[in-house]
């Protein structure tokens, strides 16, 4: 019967990764960062669930775009008022607010709801090479080895069902060498026991023998004393 294994939350672990966006294709990043804040590069990826890990993006003001699109690309917000429609071209949005790019591109790759939300909130975008996540990044780099070394130890342990104890070799007593004076003992009351037993069977041959006879010697006497016993009543009754 097969079985599908479903990850636990206890079972989820969060690396962090540094993303250098310096002359790389605006898309080339977004679907990089989509990627690991999904989750989608491990084997435990569970499309619902928010499995994926911290991404940093530096640098994210010298990101580039192909062609025109720089003047083409245009970026629209709304002050919720009437006429409160504002639009600005991606070169002015990278100079004002490189950030609101990069997480603008991911957004578009999320799935939309609390899932992506959540998983968005993982995203920290910075402008220059600076950021201050760099002890997050060591004990991430830590744990990965970690865990490294934790499926290499396993990889070499022998392969055991489960339901199966290890098997055990039972454990042989070796009697200790008895003395002079013991081993003495043991074999009188040996002899004595084998000796009990060969003269069992003839006392057990004789009794029957012995009441065979007695019964045969006592039975015609009783046989001459009925004759006797019917005589005597006879005479007995005639001289009455």
């Amino acid at each position: 019967m097969n079985t599908t294994v479903r990850i636990k939350a206890s079972q989820i672990y969060k690396d962090w990764h540094v993303i250098d966006a310096a002359g790389q294709p605006l898309g080339r990043v977004a679907t990089r960062v989509a990627t690991l804040l999904r989750g989608k590069h491990k084997p435990t990826f569970e499309p619902h669930l928010d499995d994926g890990d911290f991404v940093i993006v530096v640098n994210a003001s010298k990101v580039r775009v192909s062609g025109k699109k720089a003047q083409e690309m245009v970026y629209y917000r709304h002050s919720g008022y009437p006429g409160g429609l504002k639009a600005r071209s991606f070169a002015e949005q990278l100079q004002r607010f490189p950030e609101k790019v990069i997480e603008r591109a991911v957004w578009g790759m999320l799935p939309k709801g609390p899932l992506g939300k959540q998983m968005l909130k993982h995203l920290k975008v910075y402008g220059g090479p600076e950021h201050p996540h760099q002890a997050q990044v060591i004990a991430s780099q830590r744990a990965q080895e970690a865990r490294k070394a934790q499926l290499e130890a396993l990889a070499n342990e022998p392969y055991r069902p489960k339901g199966l104890r290890p098997l055990t070799a039972a454990a042989v007593v070796v009697p200790a060498a008895p003395s002079s004076e013991a081993a003495e003992v043991a074999r009188r009351a040996r002899a004595r026991v084998l000796q009990q037993e060969a003269e069992a069977p003839a006392a057990e041959i004789e009794a029957p023998a012995q009441a065979a006879e007695e019964t045969a010697a006592e039975a015609p006497a009783e046989t001459d004393e009925k004759p006797a016993r019917r005589r005597r009543t006879r005479a007995e009754q005639t001289e009455e």
